[in-house]
């Protein structure tokens, strides 16, 4: 079984035989919430995909010291998922479910159709919100990158962030149903081509929002013969992408 993940940004700068201490909030997690003791093996992540694998030599109240063991850095192919707001819920899980599919950023979006909305002090905290949701992911799928939150976009703020990133070589692709091409029937450069992902609300997104993309430099794909809710279509592109890549 695979170690436990906890944040250290020592981590940054890990060398085999070294001793790192975790203190604050990871620290008592681990010793105090998960029981964690001497001798126990834990992965001590920077958040940025370096991890030290480190094991426990001392615990106290409120710290734990480990000795690393081997240090790597996780090569996770760039991904940024832009997520319609959505009710219920179901945006929030769709981003835990992207994190642990390995989206390594998420961008929240105020699409025309989204009954959701965050206005004045919202608007910060629903990226915290979001923020917390990729930490918590990240570490219960045991990651070494931490995916980062980008500000919430307008519709003309997306078609802007899509055109500049379609013309410096990301793939930039919109999921809808009634799209003719298919997102199997892609062909990719490298498997770490850059992509982004566009996933619109419950109501969809509209014709005028997928015209304005597409012209702006994005490919509208289809995943399959079923429509999925704003819940799951992204995690489900996300696993397609990974095999289709040989990311996984």
């Amino acid at each position: 079984m695979s170690a436990p993940v906890f944040i250290a940004p020592e981590a940054a700068d890990a060398v085999v035989g070294g001793v790192i201490t975790v203190t604050g909030g990871e620290a008592r997690h681990a010793v105090t919430v998960q029981r964690r003791g001497v001798g126990e093996a834990v992965d001590l992540v920077n958040g940025a995909g370096r991890r030290a694998r480190s094991r426990i030599t001392a615990v106290g109240d409120g710290y734990f010291e480990a000795v690393v063991e081997g240090v790597s850095q996780d090569a996770d192919a760039p991904v940024t998922l832009v997520q319609a707001l959505a009710k219920g819920g179901r945006d929030e899980q769709a981003v835990e479910a992207a994190v642990e599919l390995g989206v390594t950023r998420v961008v929240p979006w105020a699409a025309s159709r989204s009954i959701a909305q965050w206005r004045g002090p919202k608007v910060a905290k629903g990226v915290s919100q979001w923020e917390s949701l990729c930490l918590a992911a990240a570490k219960q799928s045991r990651r070494a990158h931490v995916p980062t939150v980008g500000e919430l976009v307008s519709t003309r703020e997306l078609i802007v962030a899509v055109h500049g990133a379609a013309t410096s070589g990301v793939k930039v692709l919109v999921l809808h149903e009634e799209a003719s091409r298919a997102l199997t029937a892609l062909e990719w450069k490298a498997k770490d081509q850059p992509v982004w992902l566009i996933v619109g609300p419950e109501g969809g997104i509209s014709g005028e929002e997928i015209e304005a993309l597409v012209a702006a430099g994005a490919l509208a794909v289809r995943l399959g013969p079923h429509v999925l809710r704003t819940s799951s279509a992204g995690p489900a592109a996300l696993a397609a992408l990974a095999a289709l890549r040989g990311t996984w």
